[in-house]
């Protein structure tokens, strides 16, 4: 570019970002290498919500420093890399997905100061920071939007999709994806679905893939492109390892028929993964509910969320024979970059491992141990390790429960706020970190082990998987990885089983396993790991 070019470029950056009252500056790319150990976005991450984590102001509301103060907590465990939820400023004050500034934090969570003290003290501890970024929408309150409602030839107009006829057949989730922004209908108390009928014609109906307070981004305008780049990079910037990209399958539409998962979202996933890799050892992983396997692939965005597995692992962990084999027979055709896990902060996921099973720590057990052996990267979400339960028991219908406060110590620990955002866990007198970490046989310390165990054996952080073999409801399979050979079975029966062991078997977990050549027995619900040394 020339120097009258990038001129021209930076005043009307400025103009824009004048106009919008955002920060829309082009931002050079900065690559520096990485400081954290080989093979740390292979290691076990833990998905937080920066708002139900730690206080550390006692307004009620988690925070950075809050995180960051228990940061020693998760190098205990053993967690290599941490995914953020949205941190960035935004409208709705809680999930953070409605986002009204790409390029700062939101202020109830501090300040870049915060989260730049946050990446340096979790790199002098080996973990990675990854961050949740909103590719496909904003929120309604972000400025460029606002400045498009008032101003229909101006510059921002084009960042966002609009169609006076959106024509017949569109259904997303059961509701119809446009909306009248001269209705407000961001300030509908009722279902979206019942809003009032479009008038055709009217210029100012949007795209809205998740509702009418967050519309899309018009991701064919390449200055809209251009500014998800610029604000990648200036995260990238100041430290941060890695994105989790939201909703990466609905960034293009084409018609009411072809709107989820077209050829233009995967190309711009791919696009804006060599993006972030430009950066020595970042890590890449998307949301892609529609096409997981096919989104974890090198060619797209080269790591994705095993959706639906996890459904098949929990109903594996109740004893369901036939999941038992359908988890086995994933694994022989799953990327070892797939990212898994038994649930997250959506409630389609599933509600809280603790009380999909009704408090059932055996049945917890083979579950996480089910995905921690396993190729794939585990994300285990905040509480999971200490049995966490949700704050309002079974049924509820929305993601309230999934994202109540950490449990810290019996009372709670989280804010010194006697009325926190959300109530605290039901079961935290028992379940939580204080108490966990102080009982050898706790959840935490099975999680723990487990853990340690993954990261001392390449093999199990790193290998191919085979020898894959189903009995009714015992599973074993070996990881492999150079001349290292494990091997794994677990039990999901309630009954005893038999495991014949090879001669070279050295038993890794429990440390007192069954005699090399001889039968071992696999209690109930039960996990264990051998090494086969190989000659």
């Amino acid at each position: 570019m020339t120097t009258s070019k990038l001129l021209t470029s930076l005043a009307l950056a400025a103009a824009l970002t004048a106009q919008a009252q955002i920060d829309t500056r082009p931002v050079p790319a900065q690559p520096r290498p990485s400081t954290l150990p080989a093979h740390w976005q292979q290691g076990v991450f833990m998905e937080i919500f920066v708002r139900g984590y730690q206080d550390s102001d006692g307004d009620g509301i988690g925070d950075l420093r809050g995180l960051t103060r228990r940061l020693d907590y998760l190098q205990k465990l053993g967690i290599s890399g941490i995914w953020l939820m949205p941190i960035t400023a935004s409208a709705d004050h809680d999930h953070g997905y409605a986002t009204t500034d790409f390029r700062s934090i939101e202020p109830q969570y501090g300040t870049l100061a915060d989260f730049d003290t946050l990446i340096r003290e979790a790199h002098k501890r080996g973990i990675g920071i990854v961050m949740d970024y909103v590719l496909n929408h904003a929120s309604y309150q972000f400025p460029p939007f606002q400045a498009a409602l008032k101003d229909r030839d101006g510059p921002w107009r084009n960042w966002f999709v609009w169609n006076p006829e959106p024509g017949p057949g569109w259904d997303i989730w059961g509701k119809l994806p446009w909306y009248d922004a001269a209705a407000q209908p961001w300030n509908w108390a009722g279902e979206w679905k019942d809003l009032p009928p479009l008038k055709p014609g009217s210029p100012d109906i949007y795209f809205g893939t998740f509702g009418p307070h967050m519309p899309d981004f018009n991701l064919r305008n390449p200055v809209v492109v251009q500014y998800h780049e610029d604000s990648l990079r200036f995260w990238l910037n100041r430290g941060l390892d890695g994105y989790r990209l939201d909703a990466v399958p609905h960034m293009i539409e084409n018609s009411a028929k072809d709107w989820n998962d077209q050829p233009e979202s995967r190309a711009l996933t791919k696009h804006f993964q060599d993006l972030i890799k430009s950066y020595p050892g970042r890590y890449v992983v998307c949301e892609a509910t529609a096409e997981p396997i096919a989104y974890g692939k090198p060619e797209v965005c080269g790591g994705a969320f095993a959706f639906n597995q996890n459904y098949e692992l929990m109903k594996a962990a109740k004893g369901d024979v036939a999941a038992v084999q359908r988890v086995a027979d994933y694994y022989r055709a799953m990327s070892p970059t797939m990212a898994t896990f038994l649930h997250n902060h959506d409630i389609f996921t599933g509600q809280r491992v603790w009380d999909q099973l009704h408090g059932d720590e055996a049945r917890y057990r083979l579950a996480a141990a089910s995905y921690l052996l396993l190729p794939g990267t585990p994300f285990v979400y905040y509480g999971e390790e200490i049995g966490q339960a949700g704050i309002d028991g079974k049924g509820a219908s929305d993601d309230s429960p999934l994202r109540s406060p950490m449990s810290w110590t019996p009372a709670g620990g989280f804010s010194t706020n006697p009325q926190p955002f959300r109530p605290l866990a039901l079961n935290r007198s028992r379940h939580n970190a204080e108490t966990q970490q102080r009982e050898p046989g706790s959840l935490f310390n099975f999680y723990r082990e487990l853990i340690a165990l993954r990261r001392a054996s390449p093999a199990l952080t790193l290998g191919r998987y085979e020898a894959n073999h189903v009995d009714g409801p015992v599973w074993s399979f070996q990881r492999v990885q150079g001349r290292e050979r494990v091997l794994v079975a677990l039990n999901y029966g309630d009954t005893p089983a038999t495991l014949a062991l090879p001669a070279q078997a050295t038993p890794l977990y429990p440390k007192a396993g069954g005699r090399p050549g001889a039968q071992a027995t696999l209690p109930p619900l039960s996990v264990q790991v051998y090494r086969l040394n190989t000659p």
